[in-house]
């Protein structure tokens, strides 16, 4: 089993920032990509941010130049820098990974984060 955890959460003031980590445990071989989507209230689950292995990067247009996302393959956690958050930001943010197993692949899901950006 694998287990997803995300920290970093919290409230913060328009312009402010995050970081948050998401760190995954359990039955690993291999990690493939690694990914952010959030989930606004009322409004369907979107993709953030994804990572591949090798550190390829795709990123929502509407966060790009304001967040980062890279991870640390050693210690199967992936990262979400957030910088100039707009309240258009606020939801919660949950953390995704391709898993391959010794026996199988699957991919994982962590309970979420929540952001608010509000003065």
């Amino acid at each position: 089993q694998v287990q997803i955890v995300e920290s970093g959460g919290g409230l913060v003031q328009p312009g402010g920032s995050l970081r948050l980590s998401c760190a995954a445990s359990g039955s690993i071989s291999v990690i493939y990509v690694m990914g952010w989507y959030r989930q606004a209230p009322g409004k369907q689950r979107e993709l953030v941010a994804v990572i591949a292995r090798g550190g390829t990067t795709n990123l929502a247009d509407s966060v790009k130049g304001r967040f980062t996302i890279s991870r640390d393959n050693a210690k199967n956690t992936v990262y979400l820098q957030m910088n100039s958050l707009k309240s258009d930001d606020t939801a919660v943010y949950h953390c995704n990974a391709d898993v391959r197993s010794p026996h199988v692949r699957n991919t994982y899901w962590g309970q979420g984060t929540q952001v608010t950006v509000s003065s």
